[in-house]
């Protein structure tokens, strides 16, 4: 008898080891999948991006039919991932982009841009759950701090690309280029897609401006900042 009362005491206790042990494993998987989706700002590529998982609705009528409603639960979760880092995005200027969002006419513009996230990658599960990864290009964002630029009469003029060596500030958001508004991105190395592309040296970059000596792009140019 005691030995069927220690098989059955031991059976219990295999029993909460395995439940432990799933429970364990459920808030790792849990916690490395936050980990994979949380929000990050890449200077490199200019955007943020944020991944978010939709879970499959179980009263669907197959996995099929569960990817759609969970498709947008992905891209929901993604989205509030990046609206909630955005406020720390530095500003050129000074401070970060959240003092700026007090502007409604801002804050709707931002809002805009990221409703129109764009999805860099989607995958399907079997059981009918979506995973997705979606990006705000920073673009975006600088163009929602002001209204919209009008357009030369005789369109845009100028280099397409423009590379800056010796750029000694900070990535932030606004920054000019003698006086300029235009896209930034900032690199440690040249991308080989803009390798052929003018190169000038960066002469000084305090309060927000960039100094390059001369106006060599307009504000359709994308200027390429090499840092070091």
């Amino acid at each position: 008898m005691r030995s069927m009362a220690r098989g059955h005491v031991n059976r219990r206790h295999a029993q909460v080891l395995v439940i432990a042990l799933g429970l364990t494993g459920s808030r790792i998987v849990a916690a490395d999948r936050e980990a994979v989706d949380a929000a990050r700002i890449d200077w490199v590529a200019g955007r943020v991006t944020a991944g978010g998982t939709g879970i499959a609705d179980r009263h669907a009528p197959s996995p099929a039919v569960a990817l759609g409603t969970s498709r947008r639960g992905a891209e929901d979760a993604a989205r509030q991932r990046i609206a909630a880092k955005l406020g720390a995005l530095p500003l050129a200027a000074g401070g970060a982009l959240a003092s700026k969002l007090v502007d409604r006419s801002i804050k709707a513009r931002v809002d805009a841009a990221i409703e129109s996230a764009i999805a860099i990658a989607a995958e399907p599960e079997t059981d009918g759950s979506w995973h997705v990864t979606l990006a705000v290009p920073l673009e975006a964002i600088r163009l929602a701090l002001d209204s919209p630029r009008e357009l030369p009469a005789a369109g845009d003029a100028g280099p397409p690309v423009i590379v800056v060596d010796g750029v000694t500030g900070n990535p932030a958001i606004g920054w000019t280029v003698d006086g300029i508004a235009a896209a930034t991105l900032w690199v440690k190395a040249v991308p080989a897609w803009a390798k052929d592309a003018p190169r000038v040296k960066a002469l000084s970059a305090r309060a927000g401006v960039i100094e390059i000596g001369a106006a060599h792009g307009t504000a359709a140019t994308l200027y390429v900042l090499v840092t070091h």
